[in-house]
């Protein structure tokens, strides 16, 4: 390669292009002289400039693409701007507006990102993954498209859910982007418009379905573990039946996780956990509603489960303490709809709708994960305060738009007295002259925190446990600060540190049970630290 074609290449690598920050130094070594402008930018000068630049764009969608186009051409400039305001960038890269994303995700389509794998690479997967740059490998995020946040099956147009959830990784929590892999295991899509839209990107043929989508999982993953064999598997957004077969089949045998069951399922945890500095009920005496059995909520429950025995209740008496409410009304026993996951939380009690559920079982936490919006109404939430002098109310569904209520709604139809907690940002809330800034229950707090604890001390397996630790320690990182203004949850601008802190108990929770494939560090959090991405240059 000529120097001449070797400037002009560092110019468009990524991981090396500073731009108008390369010193005058730099460019005289690297022959960059001529071919940037005169003045040489500090890095906090070109993250003006981008803010400047973003905050321009009159839709979400603009500067998603807008940013997808910074991490394109120069990486440690877009992750210090999100990590330096995390707070309003995260609702861009993430939910809500990744949602908004995915589903124009062809249409929008600049370039490739990730690994994209169909039924016709079937026999190649390691072929395939030779074909990846990058070797060492240490999160894998996975997701077939099938359930992307609540909009359905959306095909190849969920990569951004991978895209997404890797970026909150560097960022969050500092694993190195070359460490990163998105993966679209691209089995097609049951979404007619997606497989008639002409600018469609995907396979546009019917799912694979039955044993041998299966065989296909099972190539990807026999693939990882011999490409990539340090790699965590974060498996992401595939519909309940198959997220719960994976998940089950896998965890004892390779190092993974599910991100919707097991990420979702700390962070409602540590959120009800620090309810009970404000309604003062032990978490020990908490009866808790469920609107929606899906992974997402029967996975929360599945973590109640074990948090309640830890706290001297047998499991008997945790799944009583734990009703759930679909779309044909009360789990239980009598109903022969009721799929695996959904089963052992069956009551033994006569069927009963939503509202009735309320009324008989007068819970305490009123848990929506069920993607429809509205579902907590004004009757609802009054019903709740009858019941309780501060219920516990988590709208969980994402994006913003799936809300089971908004906060405003939540606050003001319960006199202020809601303890409130959603799945998408809201905005502040002004009642009676009290200002409320509800908690975001985003499951970055949670996933970056596990994976940097997982991949520091290399587990072999990523134990239900673990889960648990993550929750008791991101509850209590919640101030007083943050209790006094309605939020069961740490600012976001703290990510970082949260991470950092949720990765130390992991690992610790990691070496004492001896699944750790490196000698324990004489200071874990220090070997941590160490570790962690800083994109500053």
């Amino acid at each position: 390669m000529t120097v001449e074609r070797e400037n002009i290449d560092l110019l468009k690598d990524k991981s090396l292009n500073k731009s108008t920050a390369f010193s005058r130094e730099e460019r005289e070594k690297l022959k960059l002289r001529g071919l940037l402008p005169f003045v040489v930018s500090s890095q906090e000068t070109q993250i003006k400039r981008i803010l400047g630049n973003m905050r321009r764009k009159e839709y979400d969608i603009e500067k998603y693409i807008f940013l997808s186009a910074l991490q394109d051409r120069n990486e440690k400039l877009f992750f210090r701007t999100v990590m330096e305001n995390i707070e309003e960038i995260m609702p861009i890269i993430y939910t809500p507006t990744v949602g908004q994303a995915c589903k124009e995700f062809s249409h929008i389509y600049r370039h490739s990102q990730g690994l994209y794998i169909t039924p016709e690479d079937k026999g190649e997967f390691e072929k395939l993954m030779d074909n990846w740059p990058k070797k060492d490998i240490r999160v894998i995020v996975v997701t077939d498209g099938q359930r992307i946040l609540g909009l359905g099956d959306l095909g190849a147009n969920g990569m951004g859910i991978p895209v997404g959830k890797l970026a909150l990784y560097a960022a969050c929590a500092g694993i190195h982007p070359s460490q990163c892999l998105p993966v679209m295991l691209d089995v097609g899509t049951d979404n007619k418009e997606l497989r008639d839209d002409p600018f469609y990107i995907g396979y546009p043929f019917e799912r694979i379905k039955g044993q041998a989508y299966f065989d296909l999982v099972e190539e990807f993953v026999t693939a990882v573990q011999k490409k990539f064999p340090d790699a965590l598997i974060q498996f992401e957004d595939f519909s309940t039946p198959n997220a719960y077969t994976l998940l089950n089949k896998y965890k004892d045998k390779v190092t993974c996780f599910n991100d919707d069951i097991q990420g979702t399922a700390a962070v409602a945890l540590a959120g009800i956990f620090a309810s009970g500095r404000i309604t003062g009920v032990p978490y020990k005496d908490l009866k808790v509603l469920f609107l929606g059995a899906g992974s997402a909520a029967t996975g929360i429950a599945d973590l109640m489960v074990t948090a309640f025995v830890e706290e001297g209740l047998t499991r008997e008496e945790a799944y009583n303490r734990l009703w759930f409410v679909d779309s044909s009304g009360l789990v239980v026993d009598g109903r022969k709809d009721l799929v695996k996951h959904k089963a052992a939380y069956a009551q033994h009690h006569g069927p009963l709708n939503f509202v009735e559920a309320i009324k008989e079982f007068r819970p305490n936490v009123l848990i929506g994960a069920t993607g429809a919006p509205g579902s907590f109404t004004k009757e609802i939430v009054e019903l709740m305060c009858s019941i309780n002098e501060r219920p516990v109310i988590f709208a969980l569904s994402n994006p913003t738009s799936r809300a089971e209520c908004t906060a405003e709604q939540a606050y003001n139809w319960s006199n202020g007295k809601v303890v409130f907690a959603s799945g998408s940002p809201f905005d502040k809330v002004i009642y009676k002259e009290r200002i409320f800034k509800s908690g975001q229950g985003n499951n970055a707090y949670i996933f970056p925190g596990i994976g940097l604890g997982v991949v520091t001390c290399k587990a072999k397996v990523v134990q239900d446990t673990l889960f648990l630790a993550a929750a008791k320690t991101l509850a209590h990182i919640v101030s007083e600060e943050d209790i006094a203004r309605g939020s069961v949850y740490p600012p976001l601008r703290d990510i970082r540190s949260i991470s950092l802190d949720i990765a130390t108990a992991v690992a610790e929770k990691i070496f004492n049970s001896g699944l750790a494939q490196i000698a324990r560090p004489e200071n874990i959090r220090q070997s941590i630290a160490a570790y962690m991405y800083d994109p500053k240059y």
